[in-house]
């Protein structure tokens, strides 16, 4: 049988309770706050739960749930409260420091027995659940030393680090024409369609749970076959029109194969994430040969990106409290963005138009 221990200095009470309980649970009392700790103590992990009186002489029950507090032991028994006290504010007080439940005097067996019951059952629910993350969290834990330990012999292969050289080539090259490009249209339009260039090399724990997750090989050979975003560029720009007149003058540029395109612009996801990727081979000379690497490139907006990087802590960070209600408003906020992106750029072809016409074109 479960183990009940009841608190309260009125005998009557005690008696009277114990009468309720003995044929489900063995039933222990104490007469004091000071009585119930000294049984408690050695005995928590057989007690099923703690009915608790407030008002006591020498330690009440605020006293004794403070004690119970100052030695972890409220996360290892329920403690449910036993008192005439109808005040808002008491039992307000009582919840806010841990007690799962408020039992008003006079007693009735059956409402005893099921509050008593039920408290039980959820408290050991949520034990076993917290029991079940943590022990999830240890073998994350573990997975991830795996992941490192695996990655760093990886990192050590003198194949692995002339690869990434070849990746780190890769984003010179197509940084190289970025430049290029944005001079070119800077002379020719007077103005600079690029407003910046984020470039990035996947770490080789990246590169090694990306391989594990999709179930390839961890080889070489397999990371040039079958990753295309090992090497990676964020280009920034002011207005949707620049972006798409960007990716197709680097597209139609010599040697440079487009492997797929996908328009998060004109179709956003469904969180509202709005972005132009593509997947492109690029060649890169090297002393002996001529070699064609994949490199991503996404093209946002300014605003598109400062969406992204809020959108980006979201996801990964922990404990974020209304998650749902942020995600609904970041939705809005890409709503808002993809408006003001566009609004702000008939604005300035309108300015753009009047210029020429100044100019008598």
């Amino acid at each position: 049988m479960q183990r009940i221990l009841v608190v309260d200095d009125a005998e009557i009470n005690r008696e009277l309770l114990r009468n309720m309980l003995e044929d489900e649970y063995a039933v222990e009392t104490a007469e004091d706050g000071e009585e119930a700790l000294h049984k408690l103590q050695g005995r928590l992990r057989e007690t099923a739960a703690v009915l608790l009186d407030l008002q006591m002489p020498k330690m009440d029950g605020f006293a004794v749930i403070e004690a119970l507090r100052e030695r972890g032991w409220m996360q290892k028994v329920p403690v449910l409260i036993i008192s005439s006290e109808h005040g808002a504010e008491v039992e307000g007080r009582c919840f806010a420091l841990g007690v799962l439940d408020f039992i008003h005097k006079p007693f009735e067996s059956s409402i005893i027995k099921n509050r008593i019951k039920n408290t039980i059952e959820l408290f050991d629910y949520k034990n076993r659940l917290e029991q079940k993350v943590e022990e999830q969290a240890v073998t994350l834990e573990q997975q991830r030393q795996i992941i490192r330990m695996q990655a760093e012999k990886l990192s050590e292969e003198k194949s692995f680090n002339r690869l990434m050289m070849e990746y780190q080539a890769a984003i010179m090259e197509v940084e190289t024409r970025f430049h290029v490009l944005n001079a070119e249209l800077s002379q020719e339009y007077n103005r600079n369609p690029v407003e910046s260039i984020k470039s990035r090399l996947k770490s080789p724990e990246s590169i090694y749970e990306k391989l594990r997750r999709k179930g390839y090989p961890v080889t070489v050979e397999s990371i040039r076959e079958n990753l295309s975003d090992v090497a990676g560029l964020r280009v920034i720009c002011s207005f949707p029109d620049d972006i798409y007149r960007l990716a197709e003058l680097f597209v139609r540029q010599g040697a440079v194969i487009l492997l797929s395109r996908k328009d998060y612009i004109k179709h956003p996801k469904s969180n509202g994430y709005r972005s132009l990727h593509l997947i492109l081979n690029v060649p890169i000379f090297l002393l002996q040969e001529k070699k064609y690497m994949k490199v991503e490139v996404q093209f946002r907006t300014i605003a598109m990106d400062f969406w992204a990087s809020l959108e980006h802590k979201l996801k990964y960070k922990k404990n974020v409290d209304n998650t749902e209600e942020i995600v609904r408003q970041l939705k809005n906020c890409a709503d808002s963005i993809e408006a003001l992106d566009y609004q702000m750029q008939d604005i300035r072809n309108r300015i753009d138009k009047s210029l020429s016409a100044d100019d008598g074109y």
